[in-house]
């Protein structure tokens, strides 16, 4: 089944998608409430897919977004970070970072670009959405915790990035600004016969930019499964109905500074205005946004500098 939320005629709905088509569910269904486990209800009249705005399928409580794929951490450390290799602790668990929620985009929507940067990229990825809550889940049991399944576009402001990491608390504006979600979701019984003798789903991943093929790579790739992952962030902490989990940027071109950290210059360049950025993920389906010019920054100071005063 694949669950779509979606503007017609003014209205919020949500419905089953089969083929060029919707399916609504009534008015008032939201699909966190049946990701979460309510009943599924009857639908209405189909109404054409090219007659309907796609929303974010979901809006989700949290997205954690992991980096599993070795070689974008090789390729993107040299870009983002100036760092060689891959760092010994990427091997110990898969590590992930708490994106924005509310900052999700369907998948047609315009992207415009965060305000203060001038390098704008894309990540090309998959995201889990867990079906039952748990805590102190085992990779067993966590199978039975996702729901389904649904492309993941998490764009990235890399001068930012760049920028703030030497803090040391991870990404913050730099990926904050939007992520696309969609083009709907997949429950996890689609994708079963994708499964390979390891338990990864070997999909093929594929990302162009203004219609050119610039990476393509296959989902199995991944460092650790989605289960694995679900496991690792339900560890003393509590994962809830309708949590994403990204996989994290696939690898061969998964992103534009993945290429960049190999090539050693800007070669695609950092995406401008008018520029589109197309993913598709076998099995699940494609989202296509656009470039838009966003909004000058607000200005914020500088930290003052001052002496270490004392009681």
């Amino acid at each position: 089944m694949r669950l779509a939320a979606y503007e017609h005629e003014g209205l919020r709905r949500c419905g089953v998608v089969e083929g060029g088509r919707v399916r609504p569910f009534p008015v008032g269904t939201a699909v966190l409430d049946l990701v979460g486990g309510a009943p599924v209800p009857g639908t209405g009249a189909p109404v054409p897919l090219s007659s309907v705005r796609l929303l974010p399928p979901l809006e989700p409580p949290s997205v954690r977004d992991f980096v599993t794929f070795e070689e974008h951490v090789e390729g993107v450390r040299r870009s983002v970070g100036g760092g060689e290799g891959v760092p010994d602790a990427w091997y110990d668990a898969p590590t992930f970072y708490f994106s924005n929620p509310a900052s999700l985009v369907g998948a047609h929507d315009d992207v415009p670009v965060p305000p203060g940067s001038a390098v704008l990229d894309f990540e090309l990825e998959v995201a889990a959405v867990v079906g039952r809550g748990g805590s102190d889940l085992t990779p067993e049991r966590a199978r039975d915790h996702v729901f389904g399944y649904t492309v993941f576009n998490d764009w990235s402001a890399r001068d930012l990035q760049s920028r703030e990491m030497q803090v040391g608390l991870g990404p913050c504006k730099g990926k904050d600004t939007a992520s696309t979600l969609g083009p709907w979701l997949v429950t996890a019984d689609e994708l079963e016969p994708y499964r390979d003798g390891e338990g990864y789903l070997r999909l093929a991943l594929t990302a162009e930019v203004n219609g050119e093929v610039v990476g393509s790579d296959l989902l199995s790739n991944m460092g650790w499964t989605f289960e694995e992952m679900l496991a690792y962030a339900s560890r003393g902490a509590r994962v809830r109905p309708g949590d994403v989990l990204g996989s994290g940027t696939c690898g061969n071109g998964g992103c534009l500074a993945e290429l960049w950290g190999r090539g050693g210059r800007q070669d695609p360049p950092p995406l401008a205005p008018g520029d589109t950025v197309t993913l598709t993920v076998e099995g699940i389906g494609s989202v296509s946004n656009t470039v838009v010019a966003g909004k000058a920054p607000e200005p914020v100071r500088g930290a003052r500098r001052r002496p270490r005063d004392r009681p």
